[in-house]
Formats: structure tokens, sequence, C-alpha cells
């Protein structure tokens, strides 16, 4: 739904307007100081050197190693001929981009902001700021010596579980992947509270560049009194967790209006405990930077059951439409649709219609009876049929998969079931996702990045954990939980001096845990002597399961790598007086449904449809078309050396880079770099990479020449060639290409 304008709010809208131009400046596209570039997200880039003539000449110009084998997700950011990049063990690195030496070295920032930083600096140019966030903290680097900044916060920092609703030191997880948005003094930034029962709700909160100080916060899942809050069940914002931005906020800087891609409610697959539509969960958002206030919002999906969070950064962009030029927002879902929205009254472009979908069988669930069907054209298939299985499939495989196809579901908007499985199409990492929109925000055209890549769902009632140990397995982990564990923890893990560990692994992902036994966490020794076999079996018998998204490999948190390290750890955080558990159940005198279920992920069949599997598309937001599609990624699951089928998953950690001469860079699994023509598709250059990049591409300019900077710091896939064993591979590390100087 969106709000209706009138009179007041065009009036409203026009002091906002007035005001929030003082002191702000555009983004002039020929800078890349924030992680998409500028603050509105568009990874677009004005500069000339590079055409689609020439582009076809490009060759690496330097490197920079990250100086270890740990995989990082981090996006560098140039400011003047400075690059911030993340390396040798999680130390945060400036480097001078002419001299290609390190200024300084801030070491030992494990848990920084997986995928990025913010850059800001006053007017006078006199303070300049790296801003991020760091286990579950705000803080601030002087971006000149690398040194934190002790006076932002409270002793150098922020604690960001702070004003949730709920008890801070039962917080375990807050900050987001990505590094939020800068809008003149305030940063804004979402979060990533976690996916489970009773996960703290995802606020979206500002604060002050210098101070740290709280400018406002708008609250996701609406108070009492608050515009929203009858779409849910009395009291739902006291234990419904999630409605978070854990990706990419854009803003209109000369307009001063942030918006908001908001993920699902928790929990994600089975909500009879938050009967209604539930806004503003899978909405987007547009809210007035400079205050919090929310100007309007849609709905792209009503009482979520299909975790279909709205992650890509909203696209602003001037379209012209039936003669008509209006400046717009355009924004990719998970789930396979474009909508279209005028960037300030919030109305739609392009016609979208309300159409009825089953209702849930499952018990105490209502779902919603009707969901907002874009009339733009899907960029993805949904349902899975037996005519559209992977071909390359072996017979054995089809008939498995004719036979659960037959006892099962799929198509949009079935939802869960714990008597069948669903066959959802796309799942939870289908479609677009984080990273994966661009544009060109002059001439109306959206880029997509999307895969073909399916969940199967099937609900279960929630009960004690399943442990999937052998007797001997079992056995080998309750020795160890005896000795090391039971004295804090109790008998029965419920507790005691240390926090309850009932269901743990659900609650935490195996990396973060895996983490806390092995380096230790406030008053817990580390247990380093663990092997993985029974370091895995713990967290099994907790409830978790190893496979579960996590954050990459740790480092080591006592090195300090070579180089001028100037500061190590961050600002200092106090820790909890008492670490209280997590929020476990309903608080008392609040209905709830007798039972909870749940599901997992259902990503084990990469491929599952047939091909093209990756693709990078054009879509043309003045007339409503997909301009061009071409499929990317390469990987050895199924076809080796054939190009017109993509990758059948991985891409949605990768990103793009939109210039100003008509070209599209996009990175793609395999390694894969490309440079596409920005009018055809049709591809000008190639080339792949010695390591995996799962960050976003940027790009700078110096002295007239322009750079395209790649961050090849993964692993690749199992499913991957792996390039990094071949002779002549270059380390982890940032790859910089550039056309070749001129003799």
């Amino acid at each position: 739904m969106t709000t209706k304008t009138n009179a007041a709010f065009h009036i409203f809208f026009l002091a906002v307007f007035i005001s929030c131009n003082t002191g702000s400046s555009s983004n002039d596209h020929t800078t890349w100081s924030q992680y998409g570039g500028g603050a509105d997200q568009s990874k677009y880039f004005d500069a000339h050197q590079i055409t689609k003539e020439n582009v076809g000449q490009m060759e690496i110009a330097w490197t920079y190693p990250s100086g270890d084998d740990l995989s990082y997700f981090f996006s560098p950011i140039v400011v003047d001929t400075t690059m911030y990049v993340l390396g040798k063990n999680f130390s945060l690195i400036a480097v001078n981009v002419v001299t290609r030496k390190e200024i300084w070295i801030h070491a030992n920032l494990q848990g920084l902001t997986r995928r990025g930083i913010n850059y800001w600096e006053s007017e006078d140019q006199k303070d300049k700021r790296l801003i991020f966030t760091l286990n579950n903290t705000l803080q601030a680097i002087d971006a000149a010596t690398g040194k934190s900044i002790m006076s932002f916060g409270d002793g150098g920092y922020v604690d960001l579980r702070e004003g949730l609703d709920r008890d801070p030191s039962s917080i375990r997880r807050m900050q987001a992947m990505m590094p939020g948005v800068i809008y003149d003094d305030l940063v804004i930034v979402g979060s990533a509270p976690g996916e489970s029962y009773f996960s703290p709700p995802g606020y979206v909160r500002a604060y002050n560049v210098v101070t740290g100080k709280l400018a406002w916060t708008f609250h996701t899942i609406p108070h009492p009194g608050e515009f929203g809050y009858d779409t849910w069940p009395k009291d739902a914002y006291k234990y419904v967790g999630g409605v978070n931005v854990w990706s990419e906020i854009s803003v209109d800087p000369e307009r001063g209006i942030a918006y908001l891609p908001l993920g699902s409610p928790t929990y994600d697959y089975y909500g009879a405990d938050r009967v209604g539509s539930n806004l503003f969960g899978n909405s987007l958002v547009a809210l007035d930077a400079r205050t919090g206030k929310r100007l309007w919002h849609f709905q792209t999906v009503h009482h979520d059951l299909w975790d279909y969070d709205l992650s890509p950064a909203p696209q602003l962009l001037t379209v012209n439409r039936n003669g008509k030029s209006i400046d717009a927002v355009g924004l990719a879902t998970k789930h396979g649709f474009v909508f279209v929205f005028d960037r300030v009254t919030g109305e739609p472009v392009f016609p979208i219609e309300e159409k009825p979908f089953p209702a849930s069988e499952m018990p105490g669930e209502k779902s919603w009876p009707t969901q907002p069907i874009s009339s733009l054209p899907s960029f993805t298939r949904h349902e899975v049929t037996k005519e559209t299985l992977n071909p390359y499939f072996s017979d054995s495989v089809k008939q498995q998969w004719h036979r659960r196809l037959e006892a099962g579901k799929s198509g949009l908007y079935v939802p869960p079931s714990d008597k069948y499985e669903t066959i959802m199409m796309p799942g939870a990492l289908g479609g677009a996702n984080y990273g994966n929109t661009a544009a060109d925000p002059k001439n109306g055209i959206m880029y997509i990045m999307t895969q073909e890549y399916a969940s199967i769902y099937k609900l279960e009632k929630v009960g004690p954990p399943k442990i999937d140990l052998s007797a001997n397995e079992v056995k080998k982990v309750r020795s160890f939980y005896s000795s090391n564990c039971q004295t804090c923890h109790g008998e029965n893990m419920d507790g005691g001096a240390g926090p309850s560990l009932v269901n743990v692994g659900q609650r935490i992902f195996w990396d973060e845990f895996k983490g806390i036994v092995t380096n230790g966490s406030g008053q817990m020794p580390g247990f380093s002597h663990i092997d993985e076999e029974t370091l895995r079996g713990l967290y099994r018998y907790f409830g978790g399961n190893p496979r579960s998204f996590g954050f990459g490999r740790r480092g080591n948190e006592n090195t300090t790598p070579d180089g001028p390290v100037v500061a190590t750890g961050g600002a200092k955080i106090k820790p909890d007086a008492k670490r209280n558990a997590p929020m476990l159940d309903y608080p008392e005198g609040v209905e709830h449904p007798a039972s909870r279920y749940t599901t997992d992920y259902g990503l084990e069949w990469m491929g599952l449809l047939s091909p093209p599997w990756s693709s990078i598309l054009a879509y043309d937001l003045n007339d409503g078309t997909i301009k061009w599609r071409q499929p990317i990624g390469e990987d050895s699951l199924f076809v080796q050396g054939d190009k017109t089928k993509g990758a059948p998953s991985g891409t949605q950690r990768k990103g793009m880079v939109v210039t100003s001469t008509g070209i599209v860079f996009a990175t793609a699994k395999g390694g894969k770099v490309y440079a596409f023509d920005a009018d055809n598709g049709n591809i000008l250059w190639e080339t792949t990479l010695s390591n995996e990049s799962n960050a976003q591409p940027i790009m700078y300019t110096l002295n007239g020449k322009q750079y395209l900077v790649i961050s090849a710091t993964s692993n690749f896939m199992r499913d991957s060639y792996d390039h990094s064993k071949k002779p002549g591979a270059l380390p982890k590390g940032y790859v910089v290409y550039a056309l070749p100087d001129r003799e």
C-alpha cells in the first residue's frame, strides 16, 4: 500500500526540501567514497577515458596483496589519493594509490563491517573520518592517522544493541554486513539481528558522525500510536524481530530522502504470532533523512512467509514515461519483480495489481489473501516443473525430482507446510540480492544481476534440537562439555554463572560459535586445543548446523602485521556486567500460538532448473522492457566451457560499475570480470581473476587516468575452477585494471 499525497504533505515536503538542501551536495559520480560510489548507491561513475572502443585493451596496472589466506568481502573506497582496504588479518589499511605504499595500518579489527566502510569529511576538510561498525558497535577512525577517535560516542564507540526494546546484554547480533550511508553529518545504519524467533527488531537509526549521538530512530515494527501498528497483533513489537535493512540504503542527497529496502519479519516462514500485513516488513520506505519521519511506503509482500527480503539498493533515476520526465526510484526483488515509483510521492509509475493467492493450511496461520504483482515483466521463473528441471541431471535424479514434485507444491506464493515440501522459485537466495542493482541515473536504465535458485521448505514443529550425531560423537561431545562447560553453563545447559546454551546453535552462526569457543569471549576462556570434529559436534549438540550461513573464517586477534601499524583493535569495548541469555519465549501476558514451526533454507540443490542459471540484464524503466540479458559466471558443476548457461549459484555476492561511456563492468562466479556494452549487452572485454571476488568493484581516476578495482580476496567455491593454483596466479588481494600507458 502507498500513502496518498495531499496538499499538507506537499507543503511539508517543500519545507523538508529547502532545509535539507542547505549544506547538502549532490553526488556528481566522479568519486567512490561510499560503498556504492555515492549516497545513491547507483554504482555509476562519470569518466571518459575508458570507452567501448578501447576497453578491450585493459590490463592489470597494479595490485595490493591482502597479505593472508583469509577470505574478505570488503569493497574498498578511494578518497583523493588514498584507497582504504581490508587485509592482513582483518586490518584496515590506507594505501597511497600514487606510490602504492601503505600509509597506515589499524590492525586486528576482527568483526569490522563485512562489506565496507563510510567516509565523511567536514566542510573545511580538516576533520576526515572513517565510520564503520565493529562487533555490534559504531566507531570512527581518523582517516589521516588511522587512530580511533575516542571522543566519538562513549569512549570511542556507540553500542548498537541499545534502544531496541530488548535487554542489550541479551543481543548477540546487531550490525549489518553493509556500512550504511552518509547524509550530511549523519550516518544512517541498518542491522542484521538474525532470523530466529525473538530476534531483535531491525530499527533503522541515524547517528551524528562527529559526536556519535543518536539523531533519530525509525521503528520498522511500529509502536503503539505509530502508523502501521494496527497491521500487527497487539504488542507484537515486544517479541517480533527482523524487519531490518541488512543491505544497501539509498539516499537522494538533493532532496534529503532516504530509501529503505526492508526485510522480512521473524519468524520468516511461519507467522501465526504476527497475524496481519506486518508493516513495514518487505517494504520500500522513504524517510526524511534529517529527521527519520516516514514520507511514503510500499509493501511488496504482505505477511511474508517466504523470506523475500528487499535487499538490493533502490535505484534513483530519471525516467521518461508517456512524454513526462519523472524522478523515480526502481526496486528489484528476490522474487523477480521490478517496482517503480515517483521518488517524491510514492505513486507507482507502472501499474501494480493485488492478486489472490492460496491460503495457508498451517494451524493458526493467516496468510494474506492477495499480493502485489507488478505489471512489468518478471526477470525470474516462479515455478519448478518436470519440464523445467535441469536437463544435465542424471535419469535417477530426474526421477527422484519427479516424485518430489508430485508429492509437493511449487509456484509463486505457495505457503510453506508441514505436510509436504514447498519448492519455491526463487528461494531465499534467488532473484536479485544485495549488490545486484546499479543504474545510469540519467537515462532510466537499471541493471540487475539475478540467479535462478530454488529453496525447498518443509515446516517442522519446534522442539528439543535434533542431535544428528552418532553414539560415539555424542559421548565425545558430552565429555568435552562436562569437562569444560558444565561448571558455568549448567548440567542441562540452562545456565548458571554463564548464560543458557539451550538451542544456542539456532541463535548464532557457526563461524561466530567457532570463534567464541576457540578464542574466548568476555570472562570465558578460549579452548584453542579443541579439534574441528569435536567443535562441529558441539555445535550440532547445541541445535546448530555448521553448514548454515556464516561470516567467513576468523583471523588471529593476537597477530600484529608487518607495516606502519598505528593502532590495534579499535576502541576498547567495555564487557557487559552480566551477559543475559537471548530472548527465548513470549513476554508474560502476550497471546501467542501453542506451537512454533521452523524450516531450513533448503538451498542444497543448485541448478535445479534448466539454464541459464545466472544473468545480468538491462531493464529500461522508460517503457518497462528488458533491453538485453546475458548469462554470467562459470563453474564445474554441470557444464564446462559453455558460456551460454551462467553459473548455478554464487552471483549474489557480486557487483557492478556502470560508466558514463556506456560500459557495465560486472563480476561473477568463477573469478569472472566482464565489460558489457550498456546498449546491447555485447561482451567488450572479459578476464578471469586468480581468486574469487565477493565484493563490490569500484572505480577511481588519477591525473585523468581511469582505474577499475576488484577485490579478489576470496576462495573459490568447491564447484568452481580453482584459478589460484594455476602458474602465474596472483595472491589474494586488490587487483587494479587500467588502459596501458601511451608511449
